[in-house]
């Protein structure tokens, strides 16, 4: 390595060098990355580069709330490989679950759409669009609290208070 780069590598990868803080030079104060590729410290950017780093996206795109859900709760719980298998068979039985739950919604809408259709109202499809979206909630809510019993057995007590506070705070919704 070129004798120059020492400083720049210490400040980039060590937190530290011959120029002081490591965020307070290069453009916008960033440690020399640029504006918007490392935040410094007091703008949550140590936390929202660890979270970048483990590919966390918290939206609603997953049935636990966030885009990876197998790989945030690994992480947030440190599960061990033979916990991070059974709950990747977890997850993917209530996605699988879901999933059909989704099946039935487009079928319900469509019993919907027939009981308007005609020249009269058919209230017996409009009924077995009530009936269908009924029985696939209950199902749903039976797959999902059975889900949780098996997470429940798969987790140990610091691991289940981890999973209970991410689901106060709000970091996770089921």
């Amino acid at each position: 390595m070129h004798p120059g780069f020492y400083a720049w590598w210490k400040s980039a990868h060590c937190g530290g060098g011959d120029f002081g803080e490591a965020r307070a030079y290069g453009p916008g104060g960033h440690g020399g990355y640029g504006p918007g590729r490392r935040r410094g410290r007091g703008e949550g950017g140590e936390q929202d580069a660890e979270q970048r780093m483990a590919g966390f996206e918290h939206d609603e795109a997953g049935p636990f709330g966030v885009k990876r859900p197998l790989r945030f709760l690994a992480f947030k719980l440190e599960l061990s490989d033979d916990q991070v298998a059974g709950l990747a068979a977890i997850l993917s039985d209530l996605k699988t679950e879901r999933a059909q739950v989704s099946v039935d919604q487009r079928r319900r809408i469509a019993h919907i759409a027939d009981a308007l259709e005609g020249a009269t109202f058919d209230a017996a499809k409009a009924n077995d669009a009530g009936a269908l979206q009924v029985e696939a909630a209950e199902r749903l809510r039976k797959a999902v609290s059975g889900a949780l019993v098996k997470i429940h057995e798969l987790l140990d007590a610091e691991q289940r208070k981890k999973l209970a506070y991410l689901l106060r705070t709000g970091a996770l919704s089921i």
